[in-house]
């Protein structure tokens, strides 16, 4: 900072490394989604056909294991921005992924991993695995909570850091990145779900799991080889001990009485080398302010700062945990609209498996787990429809940059989500009728008689459900993105997925509490091993209303947040606008 020719030397390093660095930073990013993807996009039907498992405990594995998955980026955020900084989380958690994937390869491969077929000459009946067995699987799914725990909170953020953005060809290069990072998920789902789920389910297992165990090795290895040219930022501390700072202080201060006019008596010092934009005094979560009270007991440093920041707290701080608390009851309302989401990627394919899943007039059937691949098909042609075409012409008619707000985007997609569980269930109901009163195309052993009802009649909600995220987790990219201080935006990342692991764990207790209460109802158990013997359609329709309820909740939610720089107090505008000479409003 002191030396300005310093400064640009480094800057035209930073610009240059962003160039070369881009293609292994892209590499370990499509075989990483590619390795990923392809292990867990049929990991349901693994756990049921290889593992023996009934349906109820896989799904809540799959719910369990998915939810840890996201709710350990929220550590790996904390330990990444602390300690290890994100090359070096990057490289650990990629170590961690492959072995991961390498323990699950090795179930499949070695017949003493895992049970015996069912229906074979020796057991005749379906055998459960054994306890040894189960560890040797859990070992391995716990090596690839390990690897999302880092990946999936410091990959963008690390690719990013390869450019400078204060330069427009560093901002190119990002924006670049960026297009590239997404079109590379795409791509990745597209051959996870349709060549990596035919090798497992329709070839073998053993080589289904070892093409994206081979895939991570790859994706280590483009690491690792563009070590040398990386841009490998330093810990600064985690946004998250400044956020402690604040409820600590706020607690020892908590007897100490409000100033009549805190924006004027707070103590309201800043770092002058703060990336984080100056947010205004509110007044929501007042309980707060005790932490950024002067008294005698406090000494500030030369620089301005307080000697003891546990105990005095800037109103800075003090606004952005404020910010924080108001995204709280957004992010819970998201929690509830994932729910959704997970029952269209589990017991759609289900659905898959007892529908004629035959191609046209061929013989060809259409993997089950490789239905969910319509939502990819339009989320992607959705996504640029409404980019280029939707938003210009709500521009014009709200005068809004987005065309719309972040919130009345989520608010959009929960809709849809509401609509995609109501075809759902009257998906299920048709499929379920036919397959008890018509002709069927077979039998399947272990579930019962497969409906006539093609599965191409899973389309309908498997598209609605896509272009539902394309309006309401992309809008959450953004709310977190734009709405929470500079210095916590892979906090903000991590909110996404730990709210869609609290929706995992959510959706699991939910099926959980559902199979155990219509165990013995009239209508029979609603989430029976054959769902011609259940009642899906019935659990569709719970999850749609209570996809009601928090719409509800949402919109209350969203008519008391107010976005960032909008809260400040009427006097203290009215005082700024004074002061800078702007007429009062």
């Amino acid at each position: 900072m002191e030396n300005g020719k310093a400064i640009t030397t480094e800057e035209r390093v930073i610009k240059y490394r962003g160039v070369k660095a881009m293609p292994f930073v892209i590499g370990n990013e499509t075989f990483e989604k590619l390795g990923t993807i392809g292990t867990l996009t049929n990991l349901l039907v693994y756990l049921t056909t290889v593992f023996n498992m009934n349906s109820i405990t896989a799904t809540t594995v799959v719910n369990v294991f998915t939810g840890t998955c996201n709710f350990a980026t929220l550590l790996g955020a904390f330990l990444c921005d602390t300690y290890f900084g994100r090359y070096k989380t990057l490289g650990f958690a990629s170590i961690a992924s492959f072995m991961g994937m390498l323990a699950i390869t090795l179930t499949a491969a070695i017949s003493k991993l895992h049970p015996p077929h069912c229906g074979t000459p020796e057991t005749g009946i379906c055998t459960g695995p054994t306890p040894w067995q189960m560890t040797f699987l859990f070992s391995g799914l716990g090596l690839l909570v390990v690897g999302a725990g880092g990946i999936r909170p410091c990959n963008l953020a690390f690719g990013a850091d390869q450019f400078n953005p204060e330069t427009e060809s560093g901002k190119r290069g990002i924006n670049s990145f960026f297009n590239w990072y997404y079109f590379t998920f795409t791509f990745a789902m597209m051959i996870s779900l349709t060549i990596i789920v035919y090798l497992q389910s329709d070839v073998n297992w053993a080589l289904g799991l070892a093409v994206p165990a081979f895939l991570m090795f790859l994706s280590c290895a483009m690491f690792f080889i563009g070590t040398r040219i990386y841009v490998k930022v330093k810990p600064e501390g985690s946004p998250l001990k400044s956020v402690v700072q604040v409820i600590v202080a706020a607690v020892r201060k908590r007897q100490l009485k409000l100033p009549e006019q805190p924006w004027l008596s707070l103590f309201n010092y800043m770092r002058i080398n703060s990336i984080n934009t100056k947010l205004p005094y509110t007044d929501q979560f007042r309980f707060l302010d005790n932490g950024a009270i002067i008294t005698l007991q406090d000494k500030i440093n030369t620089d301005g700062s307080a000697a003891n920041p546990w105990r005095l707290c800037s109103m800075q701080q003090v606004e952005e945990v404020k910010r924080l608390m108001r995204m709280i009851p957004i992010w819970a309302a998201g929690i509830v609209y994932y729910v959704a989401i997970v029952q269209q990627q589990t017991y759609v394919v289900f659905q898959a498996l007892q529908s004629d899943r035959r191609l046209g007039n061929t013989s060809f059937r259409i993997p089950a787990a490789s239905y969910t691949i319509f939502t990819m098909f339009s989320l992607t042609i959705w996504i640029p429809i409404y980019d280029r075409i939707i938003i210009p012409k709500l521009r014009k008619l709200t005068g809004k940059e987005g065309g719309i707000t972040i919130l009345q985007k989520m608010g959009i997609g929960m809709v849809l989500a509401i609509i995609t569980m109501l075809i759902s269930a009257i998906v299920e109901d048709r499929r379920r009728i036919i397959a008890l009163t018509k002709p069927t195309v077979g039998i399947d052993p272990r579930r019962g008689a497969i409906s006539s009802l093609s599965g191409l009649w899973l389309i309908p909600q498997l598209a609605l459900i896509g272009i539902s995220e394309g309006f309401t987790v992309i809008g959450e990219v953004e709310f977190y993105y734009k709405e929470v201080p500079e210095n916590m935006r892979s906090i903000g990342a991590a909110f996404l997925f730990v709210g869609m692991a609290m929706s995992s764990y959510l959706s699991s207790f939910l099926v959980s509490i559902v199979h155990q209460t219509t165990r013995g109802a009239a209508t029979g158990n609603w989430l029976a091993e054959d769902l011609n013997q259940g009642r899906l359609d019935y659990f569709y329709y719970l999850v749609a209303f209570l996809g009601v309820i928090n719409f509800c909740y949402f919109l209350l939610c969203a008519k008391w947040y107010k976005y960032k720089g909008t809260g400040g107090s009427t006097l203290e505008m009215a005082m700024e606008k004074e002061q800078s000479g702007k007429p009062l409003v």
